[in-house]
């Protein structure tokens, strides 16, 4: 009942201005840690996402966003393709852990 009490109100408020960079992450990740499927909160989050500029997200960020939307079986296309583009375009991968370029892979190697 948590999970869908608290992601019914960050739906309904739709005020995503209010949420850093890592929250939105955090609340992927949680969802899909917790095998609590929510869609409408994954395709809300993901559309606010491809707005951003993702130079601002850290790389455990944008590692936690695709493996969570690939653990939650949940399609987004246009986001998976955003991150993509972003992460392939910078200059270097050196502030990316193992374990975050690992998670990227998967995230892809599996959606």
């Amino acid at each position: 009942k948590l999970f869908k009490r608290v992601a019914n109100h960050i739906v309904a408020r739709d005020k995503w201005g209010v949420f850093t960079n890592q929250a939105l992450s955090n609340i992927v990740w949680a969802y899909a840690t917790a095998d609590e499927p929510h869609p409408v909160l994954f395709k809300k989050i993901a559309r606010h996402v491809i707005t951003l500029n993702l130079i601002n997200f850290r790389p455990q960020a944008l590692s936690s966003i695709v493996w969570a939307y690939a653990s939650a079986k949940e399609s987004q296309p246009t986001l998976f393709k955003h991150i993509a583009n972003h992460v392939a375009m910078l200059d270097s991968l050196e502030e990316f852990l193992p374990q975050a370029l690992s998670n990227i892979v998967w995230a892809y190697a599996t959606s």
